[in-house]
């Protein structure tokens, strides 16, 4: 399991290294191969090692080609998504169209979510976080509004 929130930088090339404490869990789960993509409802994204990632697009397959919702997630989840194999420093290079979709700079936040990562641009973490605090602040969550398909 991913969890908690972790600063990194990313540099000019538009790299970023994996934090030492996460990257013996990469090797082990997925030999360095990952996923990452566009997140649907935030400007972050969305990073899975290649086993929880194969699991997502067999949900995707069971998707409806004549929806437009279901062809809509689809598009955006598959057509967004990058193969990166980890190199030997621990670095992930994100590629321009990923980086410029979750407005991301040289200062980011690395969120674990359990089986992924989000990756965020720190201050838009910062403003969700202050966000999600409101919301929260306003009345309970509604256990009937959670999406079946979690990922």
């Amino acid at each position: 399991m991913f969890r908690g929130a972790t600063a990194i930088n990313m540099d000019a090339k538009g790299r970023i290294a994996v934090p030492a404490k996460y990257r013996s869990r990469f090797e082990d789960v997925c030999s360095n191969q990952i996923v990452v993509t566009i997140d649907l409802f935030d400007p972050c994204l969305l990073l899975f090692p290649l086993p929880h990632w194969e699991q997502l697009e067999a949900k995707l397959d069971t998707f409806s080609n004549t929806d437009p919702n279901q062809r809509r997630i689809k598009r955006m989840l598959l057509g967004h998504a990058s193969e990166h194999e980890i190199d030997s420093n621990g670095r992930i290079l994100l590629p321009p169209v990923l980086r410029e979709y979750a407005q991301l700079e040289k200062q980011l936040l690395l969120a674990g979510q359990g089986q992924t990562f989000q990756i965020w641009n720190e201050e838009n973490w910062h403003k969700k976080i202050e966000q999600d605090v409101e919301a929260l602040a306003e009345g309970p969550l509604d256990p009937d509004s959670l999406p079946e398909l979690a990922f």
